[in-house]
């Protein structure tokens, strides 16, 4: 199957107008100022935008916030081509890349019918990627930092999981939640760390580091 083109023109005009914003002689003296780390927080700012636009149903404020959010790729392209790193060609060729590995069902002769079929699929090209690559120590390696405590815990025990790191996961217990008495007890908790003065984000961070270390520990100890 041949891979869709896109027009680029408009593309185009946009790393210009970055590329100008960015020019030394003329350019915007803010803009000039910036680099990945003073800019990586408006990046999450504007993922978050975009989550707000879409469970609002705000579909002409979607447009605007995707439109931000494609300015932030952009604004990181143009400094890393300025330090010699890679360009924004680079970034759209590197997806397109990805993109096509790890859907062999479309673009090659596998077969995967459905979409739980075709998550364990991309969750096995990644691992594959990541072993070929020597890109992380260990399995936990490549969730992000970055990421909310909360999203990142949840994160963290599925790659466990997955992994084969389930010894190291707390034990849930028997008792049978559904989303709103969870999301209740979730809120009591905040509650709680509210009237003890500690940080709830922070706490889960920590609890997701102990988590961390403790897998690493049993991988060690295992030889794997």
């Amino acid at each position: 199957m041949q891979e869709p083109q896109a027009d680029g023109k408009r593309i185009e005009r946009l790393l210009a107008i970055m590329a100008k914003l960015r020019d030394p002689d003329g350019g915007c003296p803010w803009d000039l100022e910036q680099s990945f780390e003073t800019i990586a927080p408006y990046t999450l700012e504007e993922a978050y935008e975009v989550d707000d636009a879409i469970r609002r149903q705000d579909w002409g404020g979607l447009r605007d916030e995707l439109g931000d959010l494609l300015l932030q790729v952009v604004f990181h392209a143009r400094m890393a081509e300025e330090a010699g790193h890679f360009r924004f060609d680079d970034v759209v060729a590197a997806i397109c890349e990805k993109l096509v590995r790890r859907h062999p069902h479309v673009f090659g002769e596998a077969e995967i019918r459905t979409a739980e079929e075709q998550t364990r699929s991309w969750e096995a090209i990644k691992a594959a990627e990541r072993e070929e690559a020597g890109a992380y120590a260990h399995p936990l390696d490549g969730v992000p930092l970055a990421l909310p405590a909360l999203a990142r815990a949840a994160k963290l025990q599925r790659r466990a999981a997955r992994e084969g790191l389930g010894a190291a996961l707390p034990e849930p217990g028997d008792e049978k939640l559904d989303a709103f008495a969870l999301g209740e007890r979730l809120f009591a908790l905040v509650a709680l760390a509210n009237r003890e003065g500690l940080d709830p984000e922070q706490a889960l961070r920590d609890a997701n580091a102990r988590f961390v270390a403790r897998a690493r520990g049993r991988v060690g100890s295992t030889g794997g």
